[in-house]
């Protein structure tokens, strides 16, 4: 797409062009929309409300407050409930509170990798057992 077709394309797909995008300059904004669109606005592998509630995820953990309010929307978009969004928050809370534990302590990785593998054939053998 030229310069005019990109802007026509977000305007239709979007209602505007957002201010964030048109500050882009022109080859950017050419080069930077196919991949906004595809992975905000088309079906991808992962089904969109989950890209978003990562997005919340992840957005929380950076502490963006855009990026928080951008994905926290979007989820609400594609169907995600308050629930869904409170249970987002609290496992980007445990991601970043365990990530600092083991951090701190210096937990040799080799040692956790044998733990997460002795969890990983625990829970498979009792998730056969039900």
């Amino acid at each position: 797409m030229d310069l005019d077709e990109t802007r026509t394309d977000i305007e239709e797909s979007l209602g505007i062009v957002p201010g964030f995008l048109d500050q882009l300059n022109d080859q950017d904004l050419v080069n930077e929309w196919p991949n906004f669109k595809r992975t905000e606005l088309e079906e991808t592998v992962i089904p969109g409300k989950y890209k978003e509630l990562i997005g919340v995820a992840v957005a929380a953990n950076i502490k963006c407050p855009y990026c928080e309010l951008f994905h926290r929307e979007a989820a609400k978009l594609h169907g995600a409930t308050e629930q869904e969004l409170a249970e987002a928050a609290f496992l980007a809370s445990a991601t970043a509170r365990y990530s600092a534990i083991l951090h701190a302590e210096h937990y040799d990785y080799k040692v956790f990798e044998d733990e997460v593998a002795q969890i990983g054939e625990h829970l498979q053998t009792h998730m056969a057992a039900d």
